[in-house]
């Protein structure tokens, strides 16, 4: 099938079931999406249980889709992007510690733990997956997805304070999560790789992610500040995400990093101080257009994912297991930054219980974990990957209003 027909069925099919959702569900717009999705995936499964086998004929044109390359190296840029545009500069700066070790020792803590107890995990149910796998499988599934959380923080209406914290932490912890990921992988392809070569890659994609945002954003806020033209100045942005990404890979630096830093000097800076008001307002429609249809695709394809994985009774007991151990290592990793700053700074004893919560996992997971090459643990960590993300951006995404208090949190 060609490429436009594979997007043609992807887009109207978005276009429906934002429909369905928008008229008759009223659930928050990904979250409806990625559930009719699935109840769609399920029903193609069980007419082929019953002998109607369409779901060879759907599980062929998912399959087509190369997911992981689609969200990693397509989707992902623009996302970054839009989303870091509204960040705030002076309350992320407030916010800057809490965010850099959530981001970042959070994400190697619960890297480990995971890891650790996902081990035994999975010996208990008779998958024998070495340690180095089992610490792969917690690096994908370690970082919040900024994707679904940004979405999940829209509809909830949570105090600005804790959009910071938990949206600043999302969109850099993605990226960190990635360069471990990436990392790890290099030590399962490459078993002789020295462990200076391991931190020197981990330094190369992250800081140098870094950088090159940071060049990117001053970059692109010098040239709009020197044109008066919106459809300019939108197409500078647009330059900065497809341009400043493909370069990142070309340097083989971090290009999630790269768009987040990026993002939010063009947003405080290029955005704020170097056009007007009304190229401002076109700006801003743009990138909000491209979020919300991006994300909407990406869900709808979340979902369709369930096509092509296998699921056994083992894998969805191991999947449950797997929901316990990535909540506790997450608590375990917000709860420990959180207790030492409490020192130095108040906290509301329950914003350990909503960042815990409120740190969805999505699609980034599930590419990542499809992005791994084909061995014999690849089909268990797919499937406990997607049955972590599922119970993740359903059953945490609703229920996230229910822990946010009234009221201004610190």
């Amino acid at each position: 099938m060609s490429l436009f027909n594979l997007i043609a069925i992807v887009v109207s099919l978005t276009g429906l079931f934002s429909y369905i959702n928008y008229k008759y569900i009223k659930l928050p717009t990904t979250i409806g999406l990625m559930a009719i999705s699935i109840l769609l995936s399920a029903f193609l499964i069980f007419l082929h249980q019953v002998g109607v086998d369409v779901r060879t004929t759907a599980s062929d044109l998912i399959g087509n889709i190369d997911f992981s390359k689609v969200l990693i190296n397509g989707m992902l840029s623009f996302l970054l992007f839009a989303g870091s545009l509204h960040i705030n500069l002076n309350d992320l700066h407030k916010e800057k510690w809490v965010v850099v070790i959530l981001a970042l020792l959070g994400t190697i803590a619960s890297t480990l733990i995971v890891g650790f107890l996902i081990y035994y995990g999975f010996h208990l149910f008779g998958f024998l997956v070495p340690w180095i796998y089992c610490f792969l499988f917690g690096a994908l599934i370690s970082p919040t997805d900024p994707i679904a959380v940004l979405a999940m923080l829209k509809s909830a209406k949570a105090p600005k304070p804790l959009q910071i914290k938990i949206a600043g932490e999302s969109l850099f912890n993605d990226g960190v999560g990635i360069v471990i990921f990436l990392t790890i992988m290099q030590v399962v392809t490459n078993a002789d790789i020295a462990p200076v070569e391991v931190f020197l890659l981990f330094i190369r994609e992250a800081f140098g992610g870094l950088l090159l945002g940071f060049i990117l954003g001053w970059f692109a806020y010098f040239l709009m500040k020197t044109v008066d033209d919106y459809y300019v100045q939108v197409l500078i942005t647009l330059s900065v995400v497809t341009g400043g990404y493909a370069i990142a890979l070309a340097l083989e630096t971090s290009g999630p990093i790269a768009m987040v830093m990026a993002g939010i000097l063009v947003g405080n800076h290029g955005r704020m101080k170097a056009i007007t008001e009304k190229s401002r307002e076109y700006l801003d429609v743009f990138w909000e257009v491209i979020d919300e249809v991006l994300n909407s695709v990406l869900f709808v394809l979340i979902g369709l994912e369930v096509l092509i994985l296998s699921f056994s009774r083992r894998n969805i007991f191991v999947g449950l297991l797997a929901i316990v151990i990535v909540l506790f290592a997450r608590f375990v990793s917000v709860w420990v930054p959180i207790r030492c700053f409490s020192f130095f700074r108040g906290f509301v004893d329950k914003v350990v219980v909503m960042l815990t919560w409120g740190g969805l996992r999505g699609g980034l997971s599930v590419a990542m974990a499809l992005s791994i090459p084909p061995n014999p643990y690849r089909e268990v960590i797919l499937t406990t990957t997607y049955i972590v993300m599922a119970f993740s951006v359903l059953i945490q995404g609703l229920t996230m209003q229910s822990v946010i208090p009234k009221g201004e949190i610190k």
